[in-house]
């Protein structure tokens, strides 16, 4: 069983910047594709990025391009998405999860993730 544990999160202005990490325990995390979606309330829930098993590979929504960078610590069992220049359309809850078969291909879909954590506000406001 793999638990996925996000922090970070919090009140930032736009234009600011934020870190939000997800520590996960419970399994092989060097060999698993790790994502980031974020669910606004209303609205369904967003692939963000993704970064496979030996960080070489990134993912970025259209959205969140050239703005948001994933990366990802093997030795710590942790996945980061540094967010700059954040927008007010950037506020949700920001979730990290877990593809254990290290995929590559559909990292956009959400049932290619096996484990998902609880999620952590970010709010951006004007």
């Amino acid at each position: 069983q793999v638990q996925l544990v996000e922090s970070g999160g919090g009140l930032v202005q736009a234009g600011g910047s934020l870190r939000v990490s997800c520590a996960a325990s419970g399994g092989t995390f060097s060999s698993y594709t790790m994502g980031w979606f974020r669910q606004a309330p209303g609205k369904e829930r967003e692939f963000v990025a993704a970064i496979i098993w030996s960080g070489d590979n990134t993912y970025y929504g259209d959205s969140v391009k050239g703005r948001f960078t994933i990366s990802r610590d093997n030795a710590k069992n942790t996945v980061y998405l540094q967010m700059n220049n954040l927008k007010r359309e950037d506020t949700a809850v920001y979730l990290c999860a877990a593809d254990t078969k290290g995929g590559s291909y559909y990292y956009r879909i959400r049932s290619e993730y096996d484990y998902w954590g609880q999620g952590t506000q970010v709010t951006v406001s004007s």
